[in-house]
C-alpha cells in the first residue's frame, strides 16, 4: 500500500489538509505501507513563497513524517525516493509526454476558445438553466486548422475528450458505491496555455508513476473523480482505491474558513496547543475507534486506525473539545517538561523582562498552573498576577464571608509576623502548608479566615490557585510585600 498527501503551497496548512495527511499516513502505517509527500505547485497564480516550508514544518511538528517524497533531513528540504521529482513544477516534461500521447490517440484536443467566449457560454447556460460546461466547439478541429491558428499566434489549452453515454462507478472506501453519468462531465482542461498542467491531469500522472494505491482526500474532490478515472482508463492503468473524507464544520455547521477564526496548523501551534493533542483531536474528526476511548498516542493511532470506520457525515470542529484534550495532555506532563514549554510564551508576553530556562521560578509556576491550563498560552493569563508590580483589587475582596474588616486585618498582621520568621531554606509549598495550618490550629483560628485573605492578598483575584502554591512561586520577599500592601488597603 502506498498513500500520499499532495498539498498546494498556497499558504499555511489548513486543518482540513492536516486531517487528510494524518488519515493517509495512518492508513498506510496500519497496513504496513508507505506514506508519500508530493508538492503540487502548478497553479502559479496562487503560489505563495514559503508555503512549502510551512507545510513541512507543520507536518514534522505533529510527527507526520513522510517515507518518501519531499522531506526534511538535517534541517534541509530534499527529495527522496525512486519516483521523483516530487515537486510538480519539476515534472513538466513528463506531463507533456503524456499529453502528446492523448492527442495522438484522439483522447484529448486543442481548444482555442477565448475567455470572452467561455464566459458568454456559461452566462447563456445559466440563463437557460442548463448544466454549465464546455460545448465542444473546438472538438473537431482538423490538424490543418490547428496549425493555422498556432501560426497566427493563437493560444490553446488541451481538453480531455470525455466519452458520452457511459456510466463510471467507483467503490469509495468511505462512501460506498458512487455512480457518475459521463454526459454530465465537462471536457476538463488538462494543459493550460502557459504549458502547466491542471490539477486533474497532473494528479493522475503523478499518482500512477509514484505507484499510489490508495487516495485519501476531501469530499470536494469527489465530483472530479470520474475525470480522473477516465484518464486512468485511457492510459490503461489500474485505478487506485479512493476515500473521500467529509467536510470539517464549526459549531454552526459552517465550513471551516479563515472568516470564522483560526484554521491553520500554524495558528494552533502559535496559540499553544500541543502537537500530540491536536493530532489526537483531529484523528477523531470523522473516525471512531468503536469504543469510548478518546486519548491516543500516534503509535496507538497507527495500530487502531481503520478507514472503514470513517463516517460520511460532516465532522464538527469543537474547540472546547480540543481545549479539554490539550488540558489532559498538560496534566500528565512532568513539571520540568511543562516549564520548558511555557518559557517562550512567558518571554513573548511582555509580562517579564525575559526568563532563562534555568530560572527557579519556572518549575513551581508550571506546577501551580498545570491543572488550570487548556493550552500553553494560558500560562500568560494564569500567571499575570505573579509578575505584576502592583495588584489592583477591591479591598472588600480580602474579607472572608464569615469574617469582618478588623478580624481580617488582625489575622493578616499575625500571619505576616509568622511568615517573617520563616527561614528562606524552608520556603516551599509543602512546608508552608504544613506549618501555616498548624499555626492556624494552635492559634484558634479557622482555615477560611486566614487562607482566604492570604490568597487574595497574593493574587488579587477571587479565583486563583491556592495560597501555598502562590507563596511558593512568589518567594518570601514578594509574599510579605503583598501581605503588607493588603493590610494597608484595609
Amino acid at each position: 500500500m502506498r498513500t500520499r498527501f499532495a498539498p498546494s503551497p498556497t499558504g499555511f496548512l489548513h486543518i482540513g489538509g492536516f486531517r487528510t495527511a494524518l488519515f493517509a499516513y495512518l492508513h498506510a502505517k496500519k497496513n504496513g505501507g508507505k506514506f508519500l509527500l508530493r508538492i503540487e505547485d502548478t497553479d502559479r497564480e496562487r503560489f505563495v513563497e514559503g508555503g512549502m516550508d510551512n507545510i513541512l514544518n507543520s507536518l514534522y511538528w505533529a510527527g507526520i513524517i513522510p517515507d518518501e517524497g519531499v522531506m526534511v533531513e538535517d534541517g534541509k528540504v530534499m527529495q527522496k525516493g525512486k519516483n521523483g521529482p516530487y515537486i510538480q513544477s519539476e515534472r513538466l516534461k513528463i506531463y507533456h509526454e503524456y499529453i502528446a500521447r492523448l492527442l495522438e490517440e484522439g483522447k484529448a484536443y486543442h481548444c482555442f476558445c477565448s475567455k470572452e467566449r467561455l464566459d458568454k457560454l456559461r452566462e447563456t447556460q445559466e440563463k437557460n438553466k442548463l448544466p454549465t460546461g464546455y460545448d465542444g466547439y473546438c472538438l473537431n478541429l482538423t490538424s490543418e486548422e490547428i496549425k493555422k491558428k498556432e501560426a497566427a499566434g493563437e493560444k490553446s489549452v488541451i481538453r480531455l475528450k470525455v466519452p458520452k453515454n457511459e456510466q463510471i462507478v467507483i467503490e469509495d472506501m468511505v462512501r460506498g458505491t458512487v455512480k457518475f453519468d459521463t454526459n454530465l462531465i465537462d471536457d476538463q482542461v488538462l494543459l493550460k496555455s502557459d504549458g502547466f498542467p491542471t490539477y486533474h491531469f497532473a494528479v493522475v500522472i503523478d499518482d500512477h508513476l509514484m505507484e499510489i494505491t490508495d487516495i485519501i482526500r476531501g469530499e470536494e474532490w469527489l465530483p472530479s473523480t470520474p475525470k480522473h478515472v477516465i484518464l486512468y482508463n485511457y492510459f490503461g492503468w489500474k485505478i487506485p482505491n479512493y476515500a473521500h473524507l467529509s467536510l470539517l464544520v464549526n459549531e454552526k455547521k459552517q465550513k471551516l474558513s479563515k472568516r470564522h477564526g483560526d484554521v491553520s496548523v500554524f495558528d494552533f501551534k502559535e496559540k499553544g496547543y500541543l502537537p500530540e493533542s491536536l493530532l489526537n483531536f483531529v484523528a477523531l474528526l470523522g473516525w471512531n475507534p468503536g469504543d469510548e476511548r478518546e486519548i491516543f498516542s500516534l503509535k496507538e493511532l497507527e495500530k487502531e486506525f481503520d478507514i472503514k470506520k470513517v463516517g460520511k457525515s460532516a465532522s464538527v470542529f469543537d474547540i472546547n473539545k480540543l481545549d479539554w484534550m490539550t488540558g489532559q495532555y498538560i496534566k500528565k506532563m512532568s513539571d520540568a517538561t511543562l516549564a520548558e514549554l511555557i518559557l517562550p510564551f512567558l518571554n513573548n508576553s511582555g509580562l517579564c523582562n525575559g526568563i532563562s530556562a534555568d530560572n527557579s521560578l519556572l518549575m513551581p509556576l508550571a506546577k501551580m498552573c498545570k491543572e488550570r491550563m487548556s493550552k500553553l498560552s494560558d500560562i500568560v493569563e494564569l500567571s499575570g498576577f505573579i509578575f505584576a508590580d502592583f495588584l489592583d483589587y477591591d479591598s472588600d475582596l480580602l474579607i472572608w464571608k464569615k469574617s469582618d474588616l478588623k478580624t481580617t486585618k488582625d489575622n493578616l498582621e499575625s500571619l505576616l509576623e509568622f511568615l517573617n520568621e520563616v527561614e528562606i531554606k524552608y520556603w516551599n509549598e509543602k512546608w508552608l502548608q504544613e506549618k501555616i495550618q498548624t499555626w492556624i490550629e494552635s492559634n484558634g483560628r479557622t482555615v477560611g479566615e486566614i487562607l482566604w485573605p492570604m490568597r487574595v492578598a497574593l493574587s488579587g483575584q477571587k479565583n486563583s490557585p491556592g495560597p501555598f502554591e502562590i507563596a511558593s512561586v512568589l518567594g518570601k520577599e514578594k509574599t510579605i510585600e503583598r501581605i503588607r500592601y493588603a493590610i494597608s488597603a484595609l
